[in-house]
């Protein structure tokens, strides 16, 4: 119970730091990939988890969830890394839902978790790149959700458990030529 306890509190404490320097306003979407066998410490896919997985979700969803912004939950690759999202973030962001039931085996444990806790969850293929900011735990590749550009972020957090955490934001693209003058705030 402890180790669950510490696993909840860096997952709180990495999505606070995120939230903080990426600047995510009410309304945003924000996108995890969680490997609970990389949290405790065994290869992804290999060993999982659901006590794990619902340790990091509370932690993170407290989080969002007090600053009104949306969580997209990846599946594993055997789901195609599927997002579980509420139904209301699938309406705003203009998702197009799939019919998918996440498994700890078939989905991974995160996104099984992410299923049961929402309120209304929906399944959908894609975010079509409109998160904009995201954590990677344990190696599980979330890149390809948020929006162009993607930057990486360093935060006190190192891991999560035993995964290696791997944490992202956006910034608007820079247009222009040597001539252009760009808006520090949002490099």
């Amino acid at each position: 119970m402890e180790d669950l306890e510490c696993i909840r509190n860096q997952s709180a404490a990495a999505a606070q730091e995120v939230c903080e320097a990426a600047g995510l306003k009410e309304g945003d979407l924000f996108v995890v990939g969680c490997s609970s066998s990389e949290v405790i410490g065994d290869r992804i896919g290999s060993n999982s988890s659901l006590e794990t997985a619902e340790a990091v979700f509370e932690g993170i969803y407290e989080v969002l969830n007090r600053r009104g912004i949306y969580l997209a939950a990846q599946c594993c690759e055997h789901l195609n890394r599927a997002l579980i999202v509420e139904r209301g973030a699938c309406e705003k962001f203009g998702l197009e839902e799939v019919n998918v039931i996440p498994q700890p085996k078939a989905g991974g444990s995160f996104g099984t978790t992410a299923y049961r806790r929402f309120k209304d969850p929906v399944a959908v293929e894609s975010l079509h790149q409109k998160a904009s900011a995201g954590m990677d735990v344990g190696c599980t590749l979330i890149g390809m959700h948020i929006k162009p550009v993607v930057v990486p972020l360093r935060i006190s957090v190192p891991r999560i458990g035993e995964a290696v955490l791997v944490c992202a934001r956006r910034r608007p693209k820079f247009v222009g030529g040597q001539r252009a003058v760009y808006d520090e705030k949002l490099m």
